[in-house]
C-alpha cells in the first residue's frame, strides 16, 4: 500500500490535513494526517507541499495519427505528466482521419496504443452525413462530439448546420452524451477563412496590416460568438441535449450563458488559461504565438470570464492544446498564421498565476485592504481543482474513476508547490513545438510529482515511468 501525506490535501469539501491510502491504483481511505500507516506502506510524506486530484483536460487536440508532426501522443501526454494532467481527452481533429467514424476510431486508439505516458479518452465528431456513425462511436467509446459551426481549418473536418444538428441531436439526447460546440457564425462573412488556422480570405484584406493583432481580432468580433452561443441555447433547450461551449473568449458569451444557466437549460461551458492570462492590449504586433480562434480578447473581457467562473458561469478550465510546426505560425504575419496556443504542461500555473495576480492588484487598490470590496475573493486551490479536475471528468462521464480526491477513485494526483516561482524557458517544455506565448513569464505553482493510478510518473523534473496510460 501507498500513503501520501500532506497538511494540504484538496479533498471535495475543501482543504485540509490528510493521508491518503492507495492499494492497486486506488484511493481506499483518506484518512487524518496522524493516523498509524498500514504495516508494510510505503509512505510519500510531503506535510508542506500541496496534494491535489490530477488535471483532467478535456480539450487537447493530439493530431495523431496523421499530423503527427504537430502533435503527438508521446509528446502531449509527456507535457501532460509534467503538468500535473492525469487524464487528456483528445478532440476528434486535427489528425487523419478525423475521428468521425469507427474505423477512423480505431485508427485513432492504434496509433495511441502503448505510446501514453498518462490516461487518455476520445471524442468523436460530428459533420455533415456520420450521424449513421454516432450510435457506433459511443459504442465504441467515445466520451461524447465535438463540432464547429464554422470551418475548423482543415478539410476532413466540415462544419454543421442546424439543420445537420437535427439530425445528430436526438441520437445524443437519447445516448446520454454530450456535444461540445465551437462556438463563432458569420466568420467567413467578416474575413475569416476557418475556425482554427484563422487565415484571412477578404479580397481586401491586403489593405490591412498583417503585423496587427487588431488586424485579426477584429475578423473575429463577440458577436460571432454570442450569436452561435444563442443558437446552441435554443437547439439544448428543445432537444434537453447536454450541450457545452468550447473556449469561451468575451464578456457577451458569458453574459448570455448566465441567461440560458438560469432558465435551466442544460448547458456548460469552458474558458482556456491564456484567456484568463493574455489581453489584446498587451499583445504586440507581429506575435502570432498569440493568436488562437476565437481570439485573446480586451481585458474587460479577461475580467467578465474570471467573474464567470467565480460565480458558475463559466464550469471549467481546460487549455485548447493546439500545436502546430512554427513554420505554420508565420511568424510576423497575423493573416497567415496558423490559430492555436499549445500550453499542456503550463495550465495549472498558469491559471494559479492569473487568479494570485488578480487578486493580488484588486487587494492593493487605494483604500482597501480586503479584495472582498471588490468582488474578488482570495483564490483557493480548491477553486482550481474544481475548474481543471473535477468538472472537466464529469464533462467526459469520468466522475466516477477521476477528478476527485475520494475513495473508491483512481489515485490520480498531483503534488505542487503554489509558491515557486519559475520563468517558462521554451526549450524545457516538453510539447513537440516550442513556441509559446508564455516565454519568459515568471509563473508561480511548480508541479513536483504526478501520480497515475497510484504510479508515480513524473518527479523532480523528469519523467520517471514511461507508457504507463491506459485508453479510456
Amino acid at each position: 500500500m501507498l500513503v501520501i501525506r500532506s497538511k494540504r490535501v484538496i479533498l471535495p469539501e475543501g482543504e485540509r490535513a490528510a493521508s491518503l491510502h492507495i492499494d492497486k491504483g486506488v484511493i481506499e481511505r483518506v484518512a487524518p494526517y496522524g493516523a498509524d500507516d498500514p504495516t508494510g506502506s510505503i509512505v510519500f510524506n510531503v506535510p508542506d507541499q500541496i496534494v491535489s486530484p490530477g488535471l483532467v483536460d478535456t480539450h487537447v487536440h493530439v493530431n495523431e495519427p496523421g499530423r503527427a508532426e504537430w502533435e503527438g501522443f508521446d509528446t502531449a501526454t509527456r507535457a501532460a505528466a509534467a503538468g500535473g494532467v492525469t487524464t487528456i481527452v483528445d478532440m476528434p481533429l486535427n489528425s487523419i482521419p478525423a475521428t468521425t467514424t469507427v474505423a477512423a476510431l480505431r485508427a485513432k486508439r492504434e496509433s495511441a496504443r502503448a505510446q501514453c505516458h498518462v490516461d487518455v479518452g476520445f471524442w468523436g465528431g460530428v459533420v455533415p452525413g456520420n450521424e449513421g456513425e454516432l450510435d457506433g462511436l459511443i459504442d465504441a467509446g467515445v466520451r461524447g462530439f465535438k463540432c464547429f459551426l464554422v470551418p475548423s481549418g482543415v478539410d476532413e473536418f466540415p462544419a454543421v448546420d442546424e439543420a445537420v444538428l437535427r439530425r445528430a441531436l436526438p441520437i445524443l439526447a437519447r445516448r446520454k452524451v454530450p456535444l461540445l460546440v465551437h462556438a463563432e457564425l458569420g466568420i467567413a462573412d467578416r474575413g475569416m477563412r476557418n475556425a482554427d488556422s484563422g487565415t484571412l480570405s477578404n479580397p481586401h484584406s491586403a489593405l490591412l496590416n498583417p503585423q496587427s493583432y487588431a488586424t485579426y481580432l477584429g475578423t473575429r468580433p463577440p458577436a460571432a460568438e454570442v450569436e452561435a452561443i444563442r443558437l446552441m441555447i435554443r437547439l439544448a433547450g428543445e432537444f434537453r441535449v447536454s450541450t457545452h461551449i468550447v473556449h469561451v473568449s468575451s464578456a457577451e458569451g458569458v453574459d448570455a450563458i448566465a441567461r440560458a444557466k438560469s432558465g435551466w437549460v442544460p448547458i456548460t461551458a469552458e474558458t482556456c488559461p491564456h484567456y484568463l492570462t493574455f489581453s489584446a492590449e498587451r499583445i504586440p504586433d507581429g506575435a502570432t504565438e498569440f493568436k488562437c480562434a476565437p481570439p485573446i480578447r480586451e481585458a474587460s473581457h479577461r475580467e467578465a470570464l474570471w467573474e464567470g467562473l467565480d460565480d458558475g458561469t463559466i464550469d471549467m478550465v481546460v487549455t485548447d492544446h493546439s500545436p502546430a510546426p512554427p513554420a505554420l505560425k508565420t511568424p510576423g504575419n497575423f493573416t497567415t498564421a496558423w490559430g492555436g496556443i499549445a500550453s499542456l504542461e503550463l495550465a495549472l500555473p498558469a491559471v494559479w498565476t492569473a487568479a494570485r495576480a488578480r487578486f493580488l492588484v484588486q487587494s492593493s487598490q487605494p483604500g482597501e485592504t480586503d479584495a472582498e470590496v471588490k468582488g474578488v475573493s482570495r483564490p483557493r486551490v480548491s477553486d482550481l481543482s474544481r475548474w481543471m479536475s473535477e468538472r472537466p471528468a464529469a464533462l467526459a462521464g469520468l466522475s466516477e474513476r477521476k477528478g476527485r480526491i475520494v475513495p473508491g477513485l483512481d489515485a490520480d494526483l498531483v503534488v505542487w508547490d503554489a509558491d515557486i516561482a519559475t520563468t517558462v524557458d521554451p526549450a524545457r517544455l516538453k510539447q513537440r513545438h516550442k513556441m509559446t506565448p508564455y516565454a519568459g513569464r515568471m509563473l508561480f505553482g511548480r508541479v513536483i510529482t504526478t501520480f497515475v493510478r497510484g504510479e508515480r510518473v513524473w518527479d523532480k523534473k523528469k519523467l520517471v515511468r514511461a507508457y504507463g496510460g491506459s485508453l479510456l
